[in-house]
Parts: C-alpha cells; structure tokens; sequence
C-alpha cells in the first residue's frame, strides 16, 4: 500500500483513483494512520491496529477529510492506538455508547413498526400511552428510565391523572403495562457492544407490590338505577357542547353504551361503514376489524340510528358552511389524528352520575349487562352482538350459520336501546317528582 506524509497540501494533490476499489495511504510518521480514497474522490481519515490480547487487526474510520483536519484526525488516531494498547476495541464502544443513546420513542417506534405484529388499534393505544402519559421521557434514553421513575409516574397518575386533577388508576395500571412491554422488547432487542442486554432489570417491576386496586372488572358498568339518569345527561349535555369535538366524545359516548364496541371500534368509525334506512331494520355498520374473528356487519338500534343521522346532518351543514368536504370519520376531531381518540370529559360525567369511576370500556360491560340481566338475551346473541367469538358455538354455528352479517339480531339490539330508552323517561319522571311514567308500547 502507498505510503504518503498526511499533510493538507499532500492531500489536496491525491488524485481520484478512479477504477472500482478504494486506494488506502499510510501516514509515513504515525504508525497505523491512513487516508482511504475512494474512486470518487471521497477521502476518510482512518487508524488501524492490533487489539492487545487478540490476532486480529482492528480498522476504525475517523470522519471525512474536509469534515476534520488532518492534525484532528492525527490526535484521533492517537486516542484509538492507545485503546488498542489497553485491550479495547473502539468499534465495540461505539456500538455500546450507541446502544445506550436509544430512546423510549425509538423502542417505541421499532415494537409498534413490525410488519404484521400489532393490530393498529393497539399500536394507537402504545403511541396514545408513550405520547400522554410518558412525554417528558420520549427523547430519554430508555436505559437511564429508573425504577423510582416509574414509581413516582404511577403515582402521580394514581391520584391526578394527565391533568394532576382527577385520580386514573385504570391508565396508570394501563399505560404501565405498555411500559413493561416495551421495556422487555428493549432487553431482548438491543445490547452493548459485549453482546449483553442493554438493560438488566425492567424498572415496571418496582410495582410489584403497588398496583392500583381496580376492584372486580364485572362491578365496574353503570347500575340499573343510575343509566337513565347517565342516558339524560348525556342527552342534555349534547345539546349544548362546548366544542365540536366535545359533542363528538359525547356521541361517542351514547354510541358505544348503544352498541357495545371497544372505543377504538367506535372511535375510528367512517361513514362509507354505515348503512342508514329508513327501515330501522336495515340500518347497520361495519366492523373491519376486528379483535379476533372476521370483519362482520352489526345491527343498530333506532336510538343509535337516530344519533347517527344527526351527526350526519351536523356534518353536512359544517362542510356547507366551511365549503370543506365532509370527514370521513363518524366521530372527527380537529387533532392531527382527524377523529377524536377518547372521550374523557364525557366520561367524567358518565362517573359523576353513576357514583364510581369508568372508562369507555365499562360501557361494554354495561351493554353486556343489560343484554343479559335485564332484557335476557342468550350469551350465544350477546357475545356476537359484542363480536365475540360465542363460548357456544358448535359445528351448525360454526359451518352453517352466517356470522358475518348479523341483521337478524336487530330486534335484539333493538330491545337493549328501547331499554336504556325507557330508563331515562323513568329518571326525569323521578326527577320531576312524578311516580307514573308511560312506557314504550
């Protein structure tokens, strides 16, 4: 290999190679520093040596000629021969101070990003968490999240939530479970320059003995003697929103207590799967995807029919005056999502009127529970009316029964909504200190 004296003019003077391989000179002072050049013209600075201890030469690049000067890359080459003379191979450090620079968002991007892995209503979730509940941690390397950390953010979601003004130990327990996933994904994905794990312990485990006590998920649904009053506010509170994506949680609200769904099955609802008639039996939307199972069409009642066509008539009046398209989505928002992705406020209602505290998902539970207990619907019917996969099904429902278009449980789904229905007159008729209240023929 040509030896040249690495000097700038020396340098200036190099000619392109041309060719397909790269042309190395060494340095004819410093041992083990070199100039590679490739066919381009390209010129790096470089230093190679013997690792102390092994048999193999180790060669390193040290930066672009331009980007650093020649008396920069000469101290460089210094650095990296007397780490060689101590035993340490430079690459291994790089890869291990590279390793030790990733960031809560760059796990979070590398676990959700899998082709095929996560359902994207997950992934929402995982992104929902890691944007809300862990923001000031994103840009932390995940390494330097410790195990007080995560017990002083649990805490502070225990008893004020995001807001610091209402307990949420339901996300707190949620969104550290997201915590632990991507923490556990971290230890087997990324490792320091010996091949050990990044990270030794999950610092979620600090929580083993303080977990929010949630209670029995079955307890947790709007009781009998309080729907009609929650049916009631919901609708007042409709008439007079305060913003247009605080009518859309609120709807939101009322079409999954109607429904059901899971609040990403609703929240990410659009129009080209709904269907409205004015056959009430005939009205219907669309699941395409679904937790488990195939996509499948779900009846609705004429409560959840009637709110949907008043979305779509607020929706076209909003795109006539702004002269703007109508959205796509069912429940928009003005976020950078374009639908809403949650309904705390409404929820905070919700809890207010029902004396405990709910999510979106206990209106699921509620649904089922009034299906069941109060119009004594079949387990069979309730669980494809929440697209379950029915505990019961045997070889006729499984190879002759058509499961993916569900209409004929409409007057089913019918029963429940004329129930709620029927449950908020008998609430305003108690509120307005009446005892005889007309009940739906």
């Amino acid at each position: 290999m040509p030896q040249l004296k690495l000097t700038k003019t020396n340098i200036d003077r190099v000619a392109k190679p041309g060719g397909k391989s790269d042309v190395l000179y060494w340095d004819k002072d410093a041992k083990g520093f070199g100039l590679r050049v490739t066919p381009t013209g390209l010129a790096k600075f470089i230093a190679q040596g013997r690792v102390r201890g092994t048999n193999t030469d180790v060669r390193v690049t040290i930066g672009s000629y331009g980007a650093w000067t020649v008396d920069e890359a000469r101290r460089k080459a210094d650095e990296y021969r007397h780490q060689f003379e101590q035993g340490i191979d430079p690459r291994e450090v790089a890869r291990e101070q590279k390793a030790t620079q990733v960031t809560l968002q760059t796990v979070l991007d590398a676990y959700v990003g899998r082709p095929g892995k996560l359902r994207a209503s997950t992934a929402a979730e995982y992104r929902r968490h890691i944007e809300q509940v862990f923001a000031s941690w994103r840009d932390k390397p995940i390494a330097s999240i410790t195990r007080d950390m995560v017990r002083d953010r649990h805490a502070e979601m225990m008893t004020g939530g995001l807001d610091g003004k209402r307990a949420a130990p339901a996300s707190a327990n949620a969104a550290m479970v997201t915590l632990r996933i991507l923490f556990n994904f971290a230890m087997d994905e990324y490792r320091r320059g010996d091949g050990t794990s990044l990270i030794t312990h999950n610092p979620v485990g600090a929580l083993k003995h303080h977990w929010a006590k949630l209670g029995s998920r079955t307890e947790r649904y709007v009781e009998r003697g309080k729907v009609g009053a929650v049916w009631n506010t919901l609708h007042e509170a409709r008439e007079n929103p305060r913003s247009r994506d605080a009518l859309a949680g609120i709807d939101l609200t009322i079409f999954l207590l109607l429904t059901g769904a899971r609040r990403d099955e609703g929240a990410a609802l659009t129009w080209d799967r709904v269907h409205l008639s004015d056959d009430p039996a005939e009205c219907s939307w669309h699941l395409d995807q679904r937790k488990r199972g195939e996509p499948i069409t779900l009846p609705l009642s004429s409560q959840a029919a009637a709110l949907l066509r008043d979305r779509v008539a607020r929706a076209d009046k909003l795109a006539a005056d702004t002269g703007t398209e109508r959205s796509p989505y069912v429940f928009p928002s003005w976020s950078r999502a374009g639908r809403i992705m949650d309904a705390r406020s409404a929820m905070e209602t919700v809890s207010e009127v029902a004396g405990r505290h709910l999510s979106l998902h206990d209106l699921r539970r509620s649904f089922t529970n009034y299906a069941m207990r109060e119009c004594r619907l079949e387990k069979f019917t309730t669980d494809l009316l929440t697209g379950h996969k029915p505990a019961q099904e045997d070889v006729t429902a499984r190879n002759y029964l058509d499961l993916t278009n569900l209409g004929w449980l409409q007057p089913d789904v019918q029963k429940i909504g004329d129930w709620i229905e029927q449950q908020g007159r008998v609430a305003a008729a108690q509120a307005s200190g009446a005892n005889v209240v007309a009940l739906r023929a």
